[in-house]
């Protein structure tokens, strides 16, 4: 791999999609241009445009440290925190941020029940950069009203005036439970919200109290329509969640596009072409080239396909048909906006502006159909066949439900200590507490470091 390769790699890791670019990300990719263009790189090349672009660098300004080399070492076992201190110290920094107590602990529960199930990318991993960066940079309130714009014994149309979304989500879960009990089933429509955390947390919310829960959302435009490629749909996840005889509930959250963002960043990490089907471009052409990818997808020159794959053949049809429906959802019953306008950027100045997001709850009271107990015996029955089930010779020799994998990480991190913390978000740690003295207070040393 050439010294400009090395460097196209580590911008394309980088590279994140429109949003807050924080300092320390944009003098690490200075660094990357100057080498970049010390070593001979063409100005007209994407790492140059996307350091413009986004990072806000003009390439004659760019500093000439030396990049220096990344190479790959063995990764060591990763320290952990608890789960106590890190649901307490996430609350702390949200409260710091303007967040009102009550609503702190709220969201800090959404945030913590990520960690707790192994979905790692919504939990203290969102914390700094989706929500204390986007506070900082006005374009998230750390509170706003709650507004009911309209309600009926079994509906609801709320107005989150660009709240946080992890406080507007459990608020209009609950809404919605509380309409389920009382006459068997309930749903409720938000607008003008903000990302609202892991949607499996609404789905257990709905486990909790013995009903069947399902929930949506729009996002920033990532998908491109069947034989279309231009990104115009969220990766807009539909997300059930089952109460069962099992340990655990049947819990499906998932995005309606074959893959996010994250896993080609995995690609990129492991050095592994990005599988064709997954990414088109705007010339039509199915993408396997993982740097240029993250780089593409940054300035919208590459989108995501849908469930299904670019074009027909492995019924793409069918995941940009589910994707549409969770964007109908969470735009058109409320008039909210949809996902091609939630680009996060004024198209005009380029200025950052607010992603206001729309949101659906639906919760369904199963006694209403027959004994809670009876229907958990009849979903364990099932979902234990699908697990007995005939076990593919060459696969890992066990056969999965929904929500399993992440109920055993769960167990595993009751006893293996806690959360385990990555370099880059324990940096975000260290850097959170240098920005308050209360948290400088309560947090001197954390137990990662020495």
């Amino acid at each position: 791999m050439s010294e400009l390769d090395v460097i196209r790699k580590k911008a394309a890791a980088l590279a994140v999609a429109p949003g807050v670019i924080s300092d320390t990300e944009r003098d690490a990719y200075r660094e990357l241009l100057s080498a970049f263009l010390t070593n001979g790189g063409d100005a007209s090349d994407r790492v140059v445009a996307v350091g413009t672009s986004v990072f806000g660098i003009d390439p004659k300004d760019a500093c000439s440290k030396d990049s220096g080399s990344n190479g790959a070492s063995a990764e060591t076992a990763l320290p952990k925190i608890g789960m106590e201190y890190m649901e307490e110290f996430m609350f702390d920094v949200l409260v710091e941020h303007g967040v009102p107590k009550d609503e702190a602990k709220v969201a800090a529960d959404v945030l913590i029940a990520a960690d707790k199930r192994g979905i790692d990318s919504h939990g203290i991993g969102r914390l700094k950069p989706i929500y204390c960066d986007r506070i900082n940079a006005g374009i998230l309130k750390p509170t706003a009203p709650f507004s009911v714009v309209s309600e009926t014994p079994t509906t609801a149309v709320v107005d989150g005036n660009c709240g946080l979304g992890l406080v507007i989500g459990p608020k209009c879960m609950k809404i919605a439970l509380d309409k389920a009990k009382e006459h068997g089933l309930g749903m409720v429509v938000a607008r003008n919200s903000t990302h609202y955390g892991m949607a499996g947390y609404y789905a257990l919310m709905a486990d909790a109290v013995g009903c069947i829960g399902i929930t949506g959302t729009n996002a920033r435009p990532s998908i491109a329509p069947t034989f279309g490629v231009d990104p115009m749909l969220g990766t807009n996840p539909i997300t059930w969640g089952i109460p069962s005889s099992d340990a655990f509930p049947f819990v499906l959250d998932c995005a309606t596009s074959i893959c996010q963002r994250g896993k080609i960043e995995q690609y990129a990490r492991e050095g592994k072409p990005t599988p064709a089907g997954q990414v088109v471009d705007r010339q039509g052409r199915e993408r396997t080239d993982t740097d240029q990818i993250l780089l593409d997808l940054v300035t919208g020159e590459c989108a995501l396909a849908p469930l299904g794959g670019v074009g027909t053949e492995l019924g793409g049809y069918k995941g940009y048909g589910y994707a549409t429906v969770v964007e109908i959802l969470s735009s058109a019953l409320q008039s909210g906006n949809t996902s091609p306008d939630l680009v996060g950027v004024d198209r005009e100045t380029g200025k950052k502006i607010p992603m206001p997001l729309g949101h659906w709850f639906i919760a369904i009271d199963i006694t209403r159909f027959l004994p809670l107990e009876e229907f958990k015996t009849n979903v364990g029955v099932l979902l234990k066949r699908l697990r007995e089930s005939a076990k593919d010779p060459t696969g890992p020799g066990r056969i999965y439900t929904a929500g399993e994998i992440e109920y055993d990480i769960g167990e595993q991190r009751k006893t293996d200590g806690g959360i385990p913390l990555p370099r880059a978000l324990q940096k975000d740690m260290v850097d959170l507490r240098a920005k308050s003295a209360a948290l400088q207070s309560k947090y001197p040393k954390f137990p990662f470091e020495t």
